[in-house]
């Protein structure tokens, strides 16, 4: 508390330092025109008096502003810095430790599921057991079903969940743009509606991985996410009785997005998309890692 109060009080500080710096470049300029003008030599002091403040209110301004920020008037606690680091460093020894322990309980919940070749864009090739979706710049000729994306690059899975906690990792390896997350089956298929997209609409969560950067999406809403390493497992976490969507690297358990739903209203499917070729960078399948998994209910 003490450091974000002292951080408040600099930031102020650095913002009337600022603006000073800006009026006092004003007052140079106008002093270097004077000096041009005229042979004889300035009243400074006079000079910075605004035509509108014939006062000192800029040499007191200057004064009080060096007054304040005088390194020797400012004094930090060594005491309590060193505790606070002791415990900032216990804090993540703790966390690290309880590493193994979260991956067991999260896994725990692993589903397995496979995806629905009839929901399949046309230039997908999905894994005769349903695990892998790999992008092909060839359109097949494959019937033209209701359930099938004929223009986003998206698959689902095949059956839904309907409560209880389900978990999944989804390898992602070596690729350059994907998007994972989940889906109400009521998503629409056809057309160039944004809403086809996941996350772009009411009906899906997901994260999007594109030119080293990862969004999260959901009611066409981006959230920019802070990391800038290429995950090899990306683990996806829904919680029907906590009503939350959670992202997750899957190897450390480092979270990268949670989505609050509150209450699901309809059952959710896994959903994929591996991605166009992007620049002949992003040829790899995406492929659902499915761990042994406890009975669940489907829909």
């Amino acid at each position: 508390m003490e450091e974000r109060a002292a951080v408040s009080a600099l930031d102020v500080l650095m913002e009337r330092n600022c603006s000073l710096i800006q009026e006092i470049e004003q007052d140079l300029v106008r002093l270097t025109l004077a000096l041009d003008h005229t042979d004889a030599e300035p009243d400074t002091m006079s000079f910075f008096s605004y035509p509108e403040q014939e006062d000192m209110e800029s040499g007191d301004r200057v004064m009080d502003l060096l007054n304040t920020t005088d390194p020797s008037s400012v004094t930090l606690d060594e005491a309590k810095a060193e505790q606070i680091l002791s415990l900032t460093n216990n804090m993540h020894l703790l966390i690290c430790s309880q590493t193994p322990i979260i991956k067991k309980l999260t896994k725990s919940y692993s589903s397995e599921v496979c995806l629905d070749p009839e929901t399949a864009h046309p230039k997908l090739i999905i894994s005769s057991q349903g695990d892998s979706a790999t992008y092909t710049d060839t359109w097949q000729q494959l019937p033209d079903l209701p359930g099938r994306f004929d223009t986003t690059l998206n698959v689902i899975s095949m059956h839904g969940f309907t409560f209880g906690r389900h978990y999944w990792e989804i390898d992602v390896t070596g690729k350059t743009y994907w998007e994972l997350g989940v889906t109400y089956p009521t998503i629409p298929r056809k057309g160039t509606t944004e809403d086809c997209w996941l996350g772009r609409g009411a009906e899906s969560w997901c994260v999007e991985f594109f030119d080293g950067e990862y969004t999260a999406w959901h009611g066409g809403v981006p959230h920019q996410l802070p990391f800038t390493k290429c995950f090899c497992r990306i683990g996806v976490l829904c919680s029907f009785p906590a009503g939350m969507v959670t992202f997750l690297e899957a190897e450390k358990m480092t979270p990268l997005f949670c989505f609050c739903v509150g209450t699901f209203s309809d059952c959710l499917h896994l959903a994929l998309c591996p991605g166009h070729d992007h620049n002949g960078n992003n040829a790899k399948p995406i492929v659902i890692c499915n761990l042994s998994s406890p009975t669940c209910d489907l829909c």
